[in-house]
Formats: C-alpha cells, structure tokens, sequence
C-alpha cells in the first residue's frame, strides 16, 4: 500500500522505500519525475538507490530532475550511480539533471563530472531548463 502526499496542488509526492540513511519522495510533473533525497548517498544506499530510482526511470516520464541539495555526503559508490541514472535516462531519450548543495558540487567537480550530470542551482531552475533546453 504506498502512502501519498499532496504538496501543491495537481502533484502528488509518494514515499520512496529507500534505506534508513537515505530517505526521499518521488513527485510526478506534466513531462518528468522529481525525486527529493535526504541523507547519504554512499555504498551503504547505493544499491537500493540504484535499483528503486532505476525503475521508476523506466517507468517514465523520461525527464528526471534528482533534488540532491539536502544529502550530506555522496561517495564514489554514489558518483557511480548518478552516472549509471543518468546514462539510463539518456537512452530512454530523456534527460537527469542534478540539483545540488555545496558539499556534492566540490564532490562532483573533483571527479570532473559537472557537466555530465548536469548540474542545477535549484529545482525551479531545473523545470525552467525542461521547458528551454540550451
């Protein structure tokens, strides 16, 4: 029985059964999927990281925005599984950007994979990016 909860109106924000470090909703917009984390994205979560949020990749919409600005720490493990979603996405012919905190951008840019993962400011930023792609 999944529980749900409306934040605004017309989008409904469902539970993730993530692990006890890592926690997170997942919103569905007009044309993508938000996802809200909370928490550590390291080796402990990232297998379940992997397989939850890959398969509501496949389930669509194609576009996905991952709001990362509340994790507190993301390990290799996690630069890996960002890099696997957002391969995925892009062979579903959609897109994953990536909105951050300071703490996973210096973790992103020391691995040199900004631009890759593109990465956003904010969510609002993110959603104005899906209406004018570049």
């Amino acid at each position: 029985m999944s529980v749900r909860h409306k934040y605004e109106e017309g989008i409904i924000a469902e539970p993730l059964n993530l692990t006890v470090s890592l926690r997170g909703t997942r919103e569905v917009r007009d044309n993508c999927q938000l996802f809200r984390l909370t928490g550590l994205l390291d080796a402990f979560s990232e297998p379940t990281f992997r397989k939850v949020l890959g398969s509501k990749i496949d389930e669509g919409p194609k576009h996905i925005i991952l709001d990362l600005s509340q994790i507190d720490f993301v390990d290799s493990s996690g630069l890996g599984a960002l890099v696997q979603l957002a391969k995925q996405a892009q062979n579903a012919e959609g897109t994953l950007q990536i909105v951050t905190n300071a703490r996973v951008t210096q973790t992103v840019k020391l691995v040199r994979l900004e631009k890759f993962l593109m990465l956003q400011t904010s969510v609002d930023a993110a959603l104005e990016n899906l209406k004018n792609p570049s």
